[in-house]
């Protein structure tokens, strides 16, 4: 698809990655609910929201079949996100035509905004970068919610292959473009934007959270 922002043009896919071993969580965090909807559902949602209009879910969940989006195999089921995010890039790879940019995104991201989405997508369309990149306050890249080029593909599948897990180590072979507080700031004055579900902990508070967003309203 070819999306305008800021008056410039960006061919984008978008990828939730939901094939977590979830360890920590003791349960699969893609079909958790909140407000709702499940923890899958109300992000990719979020992605349709920032003009996203293919989503693509990386990994084999059975709650697939119930979604309107596209579901993807992970090619390196349990090796961790970078290898689900180099099968999205491939897959973008093999698309005809293939799109410039991939939205790549962890479904266990309550807290993401479709404002935030769309301002990223319009940094790539000006962008010379490889990868976007948000970075948190405390100076912590957010490597799970970046954009990716499609031309990433094979290079980032080398670095892969060669050994390296880590989504910041594949980064670090590419041209990173990263957004700083200042960039965020303005989407998200309670620093919860990149907050994640790693456990039972976790979801609780998010739903208390969402609850209470509720109930102000």
């Amino acid at each position: 698809m070819v999306m305008r922002h800021n008056h410039s043009e960006v061919s984008l896919r978008g990828y939730v990655l939901a094939g977590g071993a979830s360890s920590r969580f003791g349960s699969d965090k893609a079909l958790v609910e909140l407000g709702g909807k499940t923890a899958l559902t109300r992000v990719t949602e979020v992605l349709r929201q920032s003009g996203v209009r293919e989503v693509v879910v990386v990994g084999g969940h059975a709650c697939c079949a119930t979604m309107s989006a596209r579901c993807l195999e992970d090619r390196w089921p349990g090796e961790g996100p970078l290898g689900a995010i180099v099968t999205a890039l491939l897959c973008s790879l093999a698309a005809e035509p293939p799109p410039s940019w991939n939205l790549v995104v962890s479904c266990d991201m309550p807290f993401l905004t479709a404002h935030w989405l769309a301002y990223m997508i319009g940094r790539a369309a000006g962008s010379d970068a490889d990868v976007i990149v948000p970075q948190s306050a405390g100076g912590r890249f957010e490597p799970l919610c970046a954009c990716w080029r499609t031309a990433c593909a094979e290079p980032l599948r080398a670095v892969f292959e060669s050994g390296v897990r880590k989504v910041t180590g594949g980064m670090q072979h590419f041209r990173v473009e990263v957004l700083g507080e200042k960039d965020w700031k303005r989407f998200d004055n309670q620093g919860r934007l990149f907050w994640n579900m790693n456990t039972r902990a976790d979801y609780e508070e998010a739903k208390r959270i969402l609850a209470a967003g509720r109930e102000r309203q």
